[in-house]
């Protein structure tokens, strides 16, 4: 069976028996028992709805009592994420506490689902339910986006969503996905450099465009306009938070708490970065025209822009981890190799390392997270073999034989 960069990508056999059959309800329940359960402690522990998702109601409601949503130096968002969060601030704080944890949890079970789509693996399998089971149960980061209900959540469906477009030829609707998920959280940024990678001039007119004008007519309608580039610009380029330092995991911020200078820590950040998009570049260019492509390319592009970006959370990694996850059933991809593993490892909520188990020294094993998936993704597209067959990915054909799927 054909599989890798030379030409198409097509889903090995040990992935095609078991896991790509229906799943029954019995496997389904293992999700569902656990999402259940974190939205449920979420509702108890939290009375705003999360802690994250709190900063930008606030925001919402400062704005519609007549004040500047920037006068939180927290809220890091475009003037056009006040307007989104406007229903919310309209809300009582008993039915947020309810509808916010299930709202999270629905758009990263959505992301999961796009992402499969993506790879073409059917949402019914058996690899689509415990993914999602994996991804709750065995990713702290999940458990802490929707404890925070960060409004990264949003980029976590944008990205998936955006390349299962472009996949399908429909690169300007993929590009109107990823400014449209801008427009709420500036966190897609980079992925404007896949689409010129890509050479789609309008995709990225339209990644840029949407956000600016929605930003542009809320900004409009605020009493400080430019309150993002005169505060928030500022704040996100200085990083001179101390509390919120503790908690970046980029090499920007934890290398200067082992004593590395802050100048040179940045200049290693960027190196880094820098090489990243080199790779992803590479990666793009010498590909195949399959989904691994796009997903790969993608997740280079954000990876590298976590190592440099101020702040940068352990939950960013959930906007490329389902990407890269559902490459699983491909040959080459990612996901097979032990140090995609060897990277998450720290992530196990049921692992405790010595002197990193305090709230604010989990940063380092977010770095070490961070710093090995990207350096991963970084090889794949290094490695990438120059395209031999050209057309575009053909998705693989599926026959039905005694009820299990075969994949040809």
């Amino acid at each position: 069976m054909e599989s890798g960069e030379n030409g198409k990508n097509t889903l090995e056999g040990d992935i095609s028996g078991w896991l790509l059959r229906r799943a029954t309800w019995h496997l389904w329940a293992v999700p569902a028992v656990v999402l259940g359960a974190q939205a449920a402690r979420v509702a108890r522990l939290s009375p705003d709805g999360g802690m994250d998702n709190a900063i930008v109601v606030r925001a919402a409601r400062a704005w519609l009592a007549g004040g500047s949503p920037y006068d939180d130096p927290h809220f890091l968002y475009l003037p056009s994420a006040v307007l989104a969060a406007a229903p919310q601030a309209l809300l009582p704080s008993s039915w947020l506490r309810l509808l916010v944890p299930l709202a999270v949890i629905a758009l990263l079970a959505g992301a999961w689902a796009a992402a499969l789509r993506l790879h073409r693996v059917p949402l019914s399998s058996r690899f689509a339910a415990l993914g999602l089971a994996g991804l709750a149960a065995g990713f702290a980061p999940f458990a802490h986006l929707v404890q925070l209900a960060n409004w990264t959540v949003t980029a976590a469906l944008a990205l998936p969503l955006a390349l299962l477009l472009a996949g399908r030829g429909r690169w300007t609707a993929a590009g109107v996905v990823v400014g449209a998920a801008v427009a709420l959280k500036p966190l897609l940024a980079p992925v404007a450099l896949l689409f010129l990678f890509a050479r789609r001039r309008r995709a990225l007119a339209a990644a840029v465009l949407v956000p600016a004008a929605a930003s542009a007519a809320a900004g409009l309608l605020m009493p400080d306009p430019a309150g993002f580039f005169t505060r928030t610009l500022p704040f996100l380029l200085s990083g001179d938070d101390g509390f919120v330092r503790l908690y970046e995991a980029s090499p920007a911020a934890v290398l200067p708490r082992l004593g590395v200078p802050r100048a040179l820590a940045g200049l290693l950040a960027a190196a880094a970065a820098g090489a990243g998009v080199l790779c992803a570049y590479r990666r793009w260019r010498r590909g195949d025209a399959g989904p691994l492509r796009l997903s790969e390319t993608a997740a280079g592009l954000m990876l590298s822009a976590f190592l440099v970006s101020r702040p940068s959370y352990d939950h960013y990694l959930l906007v490329v981890l389902p990407l890269l996850l559902a490459g699983l059933p491909y040959a080459g991809s990612v996901a097979r190799g032990p140090w995609f593993w060897l990277a998450l490892a720290p992530q196990l909520p049921s692992l405790a390392l010595p002197y990193l188990e305090a709230p604010r020294r989990r940063a380092f094993k977010d770095a070490f997270t961070l710093c090995v998936l990207a350096a991963t993704v970084a090889a794949r597209g290094a490695r990438a073999r120059p395209l031999r067959l050209p057309g575009r990915f053909v998705a693989p054909r599926r026959e039905r034989s005694g009820g299990a799927v075969r994949v040809l």
